[in-house]
């Protein structure tokens, strides 16, 4: 007897086959079910989890299952499975006494990670600007979701965090301003996985911690303007004397020094961590007093400097930081130290996707030079882009360690492969600096 589907039910599901066997002279009878010799039989399986089948539209029940079915065509569907896409539906076709298997792939959904970044300061600034570009460079190649505001303040950032961390699987977040404060807020989500630019150690289970570990391009910019300066003064404006701050204007010093035992360093603190004008200020008043060469740990160096050029003709080299500057200065800015965040975002990304839950790490090793967080800003065609007293000076062959480089960048990107290759070791100070 058979379906309006031509499937065999009765009889010619429930046939019976008989074997027996002869043990000890007494005879044995076992039955068991199965589909009678020649039958046309289909046989559906699903991987890695059983769904629920359909053919021709009538649920055979969750995989695997076998049937006995008429020769033919017979459309293959699949139910749905919670947290998979469903298989896409199959056709198969079976000639008189032929068995077909057809096995369907479920596939795991991954859900969209949410990122959420309150910012401290206005994203102009360049330290959240770095860590925000990372992010959206995350948004495009790790298919995150990222929400962002900034100039929140450290006076409500604890609160921001406490209305945020529901909302996302993952928090980055400013908190040098605020350590213990949001400590405690993250506390209470322990499923939020919480990132935070931090002097100190991370938190279990919860608070990863990281910094702008470019001290070591820091260095380099301090070698090539100690060999770039004439007057044997070198600038810095810096934000707070922290030590995430002092230890790049330390590795400054130690790099000029390096090459240069004669140079003096001249060190001001804006007090604060986005004052353009303020800086300008205090970048002019070092030019006034002898610096012929500026490292702009803090945004507004450049004006200063571009002012000078305007008014006075005078020429100052500048080393930027965190970011890409040139743009800024194309004919002043020689490179400087570039933190490049999206090592560090797309390591907590990826950890966060294959096991769902925090972990709470010191991620520095991912924003130094090894890992490729810490680089130097590109070069940009530097022979035609530069003053071409800049440029002169470049030029010239120098000697360090022994050897002889046809150029100062030649000599520079010797000792960063070096630092790459762990041959060279940036040494890490981070006591409050001093001018001389």
């Amino acid at each position: 007897m058979k379906n309006e589907m031509g499937i065999s039910t009765g009889v010619g599901i429930a046939l019976i086959i008989i074997v027996a066997a002869i043990v000890g002279g007494v005879v044995y009878w076992a039955t068991r079910p199965g589909p009678a010799p020649g039958a046309t039989v289909l046989a559906v399986a699903t991987t890695p989890v059983n769904g629920e089948v359909f053919v021709n539209g009538v649920s055979w029940g969750t995989a695997p299952v076998t049937r006995t079915v008429d020769p033919g065509s017979y459309e293959i569907t699949f139910g749905t499975v919670s947290g998979y896409t469903t298989p896409a539906s199959k056709t198969v076709t079976l000639a008189s006494g032929q068995t077909k298997t057809v096995t369907a792939t479920y596939t795991s959904i991954t859900p969209t990670i949410k990122v959420g970044t309150p910012f401290t300061t206005p994203i102009e600034e360049p330290w959240d600007g770095v860590i925000h570009t990372a992010l959206l460079k995350a948004e495009d190649e790790l298919g995150i979701e990222y929400t962002w505001t900034d100039d929140v303040g450290y006076a409500d950032l604890p609160s921001v965090l406490r209305e945020w961390a529901p909302k996302y699987d993952i928090v980055f977040s400013d908190t040098f301003g605020c350590e213990e404060s949001a400590r405690v807020a993250a506390g209470d989500f322990p499923n939020t996985q919480f990132v935070m630019g931090s002097g100190l150690g991370p938190t279990d289970p919860n608070v990863c911690v990281f910094d702008d570990w470019i001290h070591e391009s820091a260095y380099l910019c301090g070698m090539m303007a100690g060999e770039l300066t004439e007057t044997n003064i070198l600038g810095v404006v810096g934000g707070v004397p922290i030590p995430e701050v002092n230890r790049l204007i330390n590795a400054f010093k130690a790099g000029a020094k390096e090459v240069n035992p004669d140079v003096k360093v001249k060190i001001a603190f804006l007090g604060g961590w986005f004052d353009p004008t303020k800086t300008k200020e205090l970048a002019l008043a070092q030019i006034d007093a002898g610096a012929d060469v500026l490292y702009a740990e803090r945004y507004g160096v450049h004006e200063a400097a571009l002012e000078k050029l305007e008014t006075e003709g005078k020429v100052t080299p500048l080393f930027g930081n965190l970011l890409d500057q040139y743009e800024l200065a194309p004919e002043l800015v020689v490179t400087g130290p570039l933190w490049d965040m999206y090592p560090t975002v797309k390591y907590v990304v990826e950890q966060y996707k294959e096991t769902g839950k925090p972990i709470a790490i010191d991620l520095a090793g991912w924003s130094m030079m090894a890992k490729g967080g810490a680089k130097l800003a590109p070069w940009h065609d530097w022979q035609t882009r530069l003053d071409p007293s800049i440029v002169a000076k470049i030029n010239q062959p120098v000697t360090y360690g022994g050897t002889t480089y046809s150029t100062l960048i030649d000599m520079v990107e010797a000792i960063k492969a070096e630092i790459i290759a762990g041959t060279f070791r940036v040494p890490v100070a981070e006591e409050t600096p001093v001018s001389d």
